[in-house]
């Protein structure tokens, strides 16, 4: 039979995707970001639209850190005007 124990086909090339593979934080050099994030998912019934600004902040540190290319924020899903969006949200919280 083809594919092996563990399945797949032998003779076509893997794809790696465009986004979502980047080195590992060996030094942990953004962990107090990503715990930061980690908390507010955990605090928050895990609904991601609640800690965004952790996220952008986690991204930030990443790129400034050399772990993953350096990208406008708007290629990563936060429009221009995501910093007046979430200023004002958190006001009125």
């Amino acid at each position: 039979y083809e594919g092996g124990a563990f399945g797949g086909n032998r003779g076509l090339r893997p794809v790696p995707p465009e986004k979502g593979v980047f080195p590992l934080d060996h030094m942990h050099l953004c962990d107090l970001e990503k715990k930061e994030y980690l908390n507010c998912l955990k605090s928050s019934g895990h609904k991601s639209d609640n800690c965004r600004h952790l996220s952008k902040k986690y991204l930030v540190c990443r790129m400034e850190k050399n772990l993953m290319a350096k990208q406008d924020m708007s290629e990563l899903g936060f429009g221009k005007n995501y910093d007046a969006e979430t200023s004002s949200e958190e006001m009125e919280q």
